[in-house]
């Protein structure tokens, strides 16, 4: 069985990623956290250590989708 833990973010970023994701295949802001993570993780993990230009792009895509200000 899964164990799972809580991620805290503030109502304001959970409304919009509300948004951002209706009409896609994601249920839920839990489900697109999970698919970041989780491509962070695999990208991390193929490459070894991410160099600062991959830090600095992935930063900037979750900027864009309003996790990070």
């Amino acid at each position: 069985m899964t164990e799972y833990t809580t991620v805290s973010i503030p109502k304001d970023l959970a409304e919009r990623v509300e948004g951002t994701i209706e009409g896609t295949s994601f249920s839920s802001t839990s489900d697109l956290v999970r698919f970041l993570l989780r491509s962070i993780v695999i990208q991390h993990q193929q490459q070894g250590e991410l160099t600062e230009a991959e830090f600095e792009e992935i930063t900037a895509q979750l900027q864009d989708l309003g996790y990070l200000e």
